[in-house]
């Protein structure tokens, strides 16, 4: 099938053009209506046309009505995909001829919806027809047997096979790609980390749970694979006690495939709780005092991305908070001074936080700022997990709004569940900024989704641009 991709944005058209070509489409690409029509007039007619709406020498409006004043294109499907989703606009986008309207930021998962809708493809990917197929890779039987057994009792879940060694792994996912992949990190034969990289080479969208020991060789091993693409890990019991690996699947991993593999059908996401609308305002001349930054489910790999755009050239303190057990956190603030080529390090109790340090929530401690503008320390506690999490980053966010106010700038990354949202509201709040990673680029549009809905973020951006971003903003506006 062939696509013809409208949108003066060239990211905006990489976007939609790796989606589609994803699904199995052609695709050509034009950066506005009028080299749209020499597209379609040089080319064989194509069976899709996604359109932005706003364009100049010619918008998706324009377009749009000479397709459907032309014999040969007024059968030609439409789908408008554009930022703008006033109510009348899409209306008048559906008047002029487009079938269907998508909003931005849209996930690969809404773009396949609509597709079915235009009647292009017969099912939707991931669109909650059968079970999750999960494939399991773990040497030991014990635990495979465990693990097989527990999640076959959801109903939701089915096991598309199980493997000793990733070579087995890889042999079962040519034969037929399962949904997700659970798997071990040390196995003979063929190890976690090395059967991941064939993966990504072969299927780079398979999500892959890593299943592995919470030890400090662990985690370095565990850190190796989310870094090569792992999407997130669960930590294995110490021992091999059936009671304990079933209680910690049913508890940890069940929630974590679901989360990884939507199948939809389940209702709408729940929204989040409402926010006043944020006023449009002039450009921003406050000083930024510091960055706050939370992520989880994915965080390794985007903090991998987004630290390196700013971090050596910031002038003013930068505090992370990742959802990570304690071993992790340490050896991930050392990987990311080496991708950084500045320090990055764990935060200490009660120590000066400085222009240009990198500090990171050590795992399962609360960071949280003290002090005034002036003078700012950092204080750890161990009270109580807020949203399920310990450290949070909510209790980092608001202590940072009661400091720096309206010289916050809060970054909102992928992860699972909502924290972030009552930090996000605080800087908010306060003056400050909060920018948010965008629903195609998270490996789970939960966190960032939760701050979107709420009308908290003045950016969502996909994560290759949000480094760059705040890296701008610092240099206009940096103390």
């Amino acid at each position: 099938m062939r696509a013809l991709i409208v949108d003066d944005s060239k990211p905006s058209r990489s976007i939609v053009a790796r989606v589609l070509r994803e699904l199995g489409f052609d695709c050509v690409e034009a950066a506005h209506g009028g080299e749209a029509l020499e597209a379609l007039a040089a080319t064989p007619r194509p069976d899709l046309v996604t359109v932005n709406l706003h364009m100049p020498v010619m918008d998706g409006l324009e377009l749009v009505r000479r397709m459907r004043a032309s014999p040969t294109l007024r059968q030609v499907r439409v789908l408008m995909v554009s930022s703008e989703s006033d109510k009348d606009r899409v209306a008048a986008a559906i008047a002029a001829g487009a079938n269907d309207f998508l909003a931005k930021p849209f996930s690969a998962d809404a773009l396949a919806r609509k597709l079915v809708g235009l009647g292009l493809r017969a099912d939707a990917a991931g669109g909650g027809r059968g079970p999750i197929r999960v494939l399991v890779v773990d040497d030991s039987a014990t635990i495979r047997n465990v693990l097989s057994s527990t999640l076959a009792a959801d109903p939701d879940l089915q096991i598309a096979g199980t493997a000793v060694n990733g070579q087995v792994a890889l042999a079962a996912i040519a034969a037929g790609p399962p949904d997700i992949v659970l798997l071990d990190v040390e196995m003979p034969i063929l190890d976690g980390i090395s059967t991941l990289r064939e993966i990504r080479r072969s299927h780079p969208k398979l999500p892959v749970l890593m299943f592995s020991s919470l030890t400090e060789r662990g985690s370095q091993a565990t850190l190796d694979a989310l870094l090569a693409g792992a999407n997130d890990y669960v930590a294995k019991p110490a021992g091999l006690d059936a009671a304990d690996v079933a209680r910690r699947i049913r508890e940890d991993v069940i929630g974590k495939i679901k989360a990884l593999v939507p199948r939809g059908g389940g209702g709408a996401p729940r929204p989040a709780a409402p926010s006043a609308p944020r006023p449009t305002v002039a450009p921003r001349r406050e000083v930024i005092r510091g960055v706050v930054i939370g992520v989880s489910t994915g965080g390794p790999v985007a903090l991998a991305e987004v630290l390196p755009a700013f971090a050596a050239k910031a002038r003013v303190p930068v505090l992370i908070v990742q959802h990570m057990p304690a071993f992790f956190t340490a050896q991930l603030a050392e990987r990311l001074s080496r991708i950084c080529g500045t320090s990055v390090r764990e935060a200490r109790m009660g120590e000066e936080v400085r222009p240009g340090d990198i500090l990171m929530a050590p795992g399962g401690r609360h960071l949280e700022l003290t002090g005034d503008a002036a003078g700012v320390r950092t204080r750890l506690t161990d009270d109580p997990p807020e949203n399920s999490c310990r450290p949070a980053a909510d209790v980092l966010f608001r202590s940072a709004a009661r400091i720096w106010g309206r010289g916050t700038l809060g970054v909102v990354l992928t992860g699972m569940g909502r924290d972030g949202l009552q930090g996000a509201q605080a800087i908010v709040a306060a003056g400050g900024e909060v920018i948010a990673q965008d629903e195609f680029t998270s490996v789970v549009w939960g966190m960032p989704g939760e701050v979107v809905r709420a009308g908290l973020a003045d950016a969502v951006l996909p994560l290759s641009q949000i480094g760059v971003e705040v890296g701008l903003r610092l240099q206009r506006r940096g103390g």
